[in-house]
């Protein structure tokens, strides 16, 4: 029993604020429904290479993607454009196997760790941020590793 799991799903994350790492947390369906998914149910998910920091993606989740990603620990997010379960490397191979998730203090962001299988990017790239924008002018920074065709078949 946790000094938490009485709280409503509303006042969980203020409350975990005065946490330490020796209190004993609500379970995780507990922590799911204080989960602060946006209006439309989606969550913004950051994708981090789990050993060498490097930032990969940003995609979002429903409940049914971060549930199935933690169950199985294959990285699932929810398409918003096809409105439904997207399983990173699904069409391209490029899988991303979870390492670590965690919620931000708020519970309305989260970072995954993961071991990312070639490039994260639809355009062939490692990462998705690979356009470098200053004061002056923006700059590519990478090259693509493959080319989207073959990733995904001519379209």
């Amino acid at each position: 029993m946790s000094r938490f799991d009485q709280l409503a799903p509303s006042d969980l994350f203020k409350a975990l604020e005065s946490a330490s790492p020796s209190d004993t947390l609500p379970g995780t369906e507990t922590l799911l429904d204080a989960v602060r998914f946006n209006e439309q149910g989606l969550l913004p998910a950051i994708a981090q290479q789990f050993d060498s920091g490097e930032v990969l993606m940003m995609a979002w989740m429903n409940r049914e993607a971060l549930e199935e990603t933690l169950a199985t620990q294959r990285v699932c997010y929810y398409s918003r454009s096809r409105k439904k379960l997207w399983r990173k490397g699904e069409t391209s191979g490029q899988q991303q196997q979870l390492k670590s998730a965690a919620l931000d203090c708020d519970g309305d962001t989260l970072l995954l760790q993961v071991d990312q299988t070639g490039p994260a990017c639809h355009t062939g790239r490692r990462s998705c941020f690979y356009l470098s924008v200053s004061e002056e002018r923006a700059t590519i920074t990478s090259e693509p590793l493959i080319d989207p065709a073959a990733l995904y078949g001519k379209k």
